[in-house]
């Protein structure tokens, strides 16, 4: 159950994607229960778009959220598809997610995954006001899991909640296909164009960067409102012959063009509660992956400390990208820890942990004598 589209590639979407299409392999029935979606079926399972949704800005990004779901049409899908779990993302709408809870069967389990982590105060305050939204529902989960230690304590501080460490997951068998190899002195950006995700910070740093080594190049790929100032300052400061705009790109091309770069580099300034395209990019297998000192990217690269740096701190990030470029030990160093760290985020290692936890969730359904 995800309030959002299935058909944009963020991190949650990509959650829901990846577990269900492994859970569909294992011989489970698996349905999706969504907001405003043009997919009518992902990996084999139907996909049930049950709202239109109202796209806003929220936590320093662009979010969908959905308009008042049709109980008729929630009652129908519930009524077909005989539910062992509901599985919700969260936080999640009472206009939607909410009404599909409260009129799931007793019978059913309710197991959620908390993946958010505010940036800012009004992210913060719109999230506490949510919560008192959804305590007619709250009640009905048996159990929540977090993709990371910045959504747990998130969820516990404005939603009440104690929940349980999971991860994020990526499909590692579909990036290690990847035929390129790393390009010397290539660098790398995904991710949507927006202020937050300091695209601008990199091309900063990539500029002192390049009167070090000229040999450097920047591809940047994804699309959003603050392309056009980016490729402003990339035209201002003459350095359209090493920055290359991508623009958006599909899931089927990420892997290959990941495995391209020896240095992958997400500046985010904050409101991650995780970062999936970190695990990508490392899935990809970037020589090395380098990312924003925030919580959520923390929870990722926390144990090479030498991976995170103040996205805000242009100099710094500026002589981080020469050193990792110039030391090849240091290089290989982190690298080989990446590729064995990936490993606890590939749904084959994560999969059967949520698995095990459905099985225990309905058998607690069935003792409590509701099944």
């Amino acid at each position: 159950m995800y309030d959002d589209s299935l058909d944009r590639p963020d991190g949650v979407s990509q959650y829901v994607k990846t577990l269900g299409a492994w859970l569909g392999g294992q011989g489970h029935q698996v349905v999706y229960l969504v907001g405003e979606t043009k997919l009518k079926q992902w990996a084999g399972a139907p996909v049930f778009s049950l709202s239109r949704n109202l796209s806003v800005n929220f936590n320093g990004n662009q979010v969908n959220t959905p308009l008042l779901a049709s109980t008729k049409a929630i009652n129908q899908v519930l009524a077909k598809h005989q539910l062992d779990v509901l599985h919700v993302q969260m936080p999640y709408s009472p206009l939607l997610a909410g009404r599909v809870i409260n009129r799931a069967s007793p019978q059913t389990a309710v197991v959620g995954t908390f993946h958010i982590y505010p940036a800012g105060f009004l992210a913060h305050a719109g999230s506490r006001f949510l919560k008192l939204l959804c305590l007619g529902s709250l009640h009905r989960f048996e159990t929540v899991l977090n993709v990371s230690s910045a959504s747990s304590s998130f969820g516990a501080a404005a939603f009440g909640l104690r929940t349980i460490d999971s991860s994020n997951v990526v499909e590692l068998k579909r990036f290690v296909r990847a035929k390129n190899k790393p390009q010397p002195y290539h660098i790398f950006f995904l991710g949507r164009l927006v202020k937050r995700k300091g695209c601008l910070q990199l091309l900063r740093a990539f500029k002192l960067l390049s009167q070090a080594i000229p040999e450097a190049r920047l591809s940047i790929a994804g699309d959003g409102p603050a392309r056009r100032q980016l490729q402003d300052y990339v035209e201002h400061n003459n350095l359209q012959s090493s920055v290359k705009f991508l623009g958006f790109i599909n899931e089927k091309d990420k892997p290959e063009l990941l495995a391209s770069a020896s240095v992958a580099c997400f500046p985010s300034l904050g409101g991650e509660s995780f970062g999936i395209v970190l695990i990508e990019a490392m899935a990809a297998g970037v020589l090395v992956v380098l990312g924003g000192n925030n919580p959520g990217y923390t929870s990722v690269l926390g144990e090479r400390p030498e991976t995170l740096f103040d996205p805000k701190d242009i100099s710094q990030l500026a002589l981080k990208l020469e050193r990792f470029m110039s030391d090849e030990r240091l290089a290989s160093s982190v690298h080989e820890w990446q590729q064995t760290h990936v490993r606890n985020y590939d749904i084959e290692t994560v999969g059967p942990k949520i698995l095990k936890l459905y099985n225990e969730v309905i058998d607690k359904r069935a003792l409590s004598g509701h099944n």
